[in-house]
């Protein structure tokens, strides 16, 4: 049987190791050939090797942006699955499309049908790329913009609408989140830190901590703080440090600097 060349392009390091070790659980037959965790470094390798790999599963949301900018800067001729964790509104265009999809967390099974999927394919007169995968990526695009342009808080026996991106910070404790306008009010807001990671727009948003997800536009300066992490400064300022691991270091700058 023919040896899968798989990419996986992902920029959490533990979720590529997981989905890495689930294919090879699922075929003997596999080589991951690279693993890419940013826009940048995909566009650099897939120009580079146009010809070195069959398959890819690529993860929609990156450390410098959306993968869909991977395509609109080089040529992928090859089948793809994506990795979403979108709700079934665009699971749908993926399905139409006859592109597979896998949602997080991995089920080693729905992975094992997306290999299934591509073996199919392969040989087949249609192959699902050209017309089909730029028919996807453009519907997946205009999904892809709907972040939350406001919240609406309770203020006493008021509903108040707050534009987005006037919000600095959101920050989580005891188990209730709480957001903070730059005119510096502050608000309880009905989402978890989970919710929110999806709602926002992740060029303008990111999650630093476990604690905090910070708005660009709010950051002062960042220091380096013990142990290769990050202390950040926002306006206004919360009563506690806003502290990003060392870990997160290298996303929270590749951020920044996009």
């Amino acid at each position: 049987m023919k040896n899968i060349r798989i990419v996986v392009v992902e920029d959490e390091a533990a979720t590529a190791r997981s989905l890495i070790q689930i294919l090879h659980e699922a075929d003997q037959h596999i080589t991951v050939v690279k693993t890419l965790g940013a826009v940048s470094d995909a566009v650099t390798w897939f120009n580079d090797h146009p010809d070195s790999y069959d398959l890819i599963f690529m993860d929609i949301r990156l450390a410098d942006g959306l993968s869909f900018d991977i395509f609109k800067q080089t040529t992928i001729s090859r089948p793809v699955v994506f990795v979403t964790a979108f709700n079934d509104y665009a699971i749908t265009a993926f399905k139409n499309n006859g592109i597979d999809y896998i949602l997080k967390p991995f089920d080693p099974d729905e992975i094992k049908s997306a290999l299934d999927k591509y073996k199919n394919w392969t040989g087949a007169a249609e192959r699902p790329d050209g017309p089909a995968l730029v028919e996807l990526l453009a519907q997946l695009g205009n999904l892809t913009k709907s972040y939350k342009k406001s919240f609406l808080v309770h203020y006493r026996d008021k509903l108040i609408p707050l534009e987005t991106a006037k919000i600095a910070w959101f920050y989580t404790a005891n188990e209730v989140v709480y957001l903070r306008t730059i005119d510096d009010s502050q608000y309880i807001v009905e989402s978890t830190m989970e919710q929110l990671e999806q709602q926002l727009d992740p060029t303008l948003f990111l999650r630093v901590s476990r604690q905090f997800i910070l708005n660009r536009n709010a950051i002062i300066e960042a220091e380096f703080y013990f142990n290769g992490r990050l202390l950040v400064k926002v306006k206004p300022q919360p009563d506690e440090h806003i502290i990003i691991s060392k870990a997160k270091s290298a996303e929270f700058k590749k951020w920044m600097n996009s």
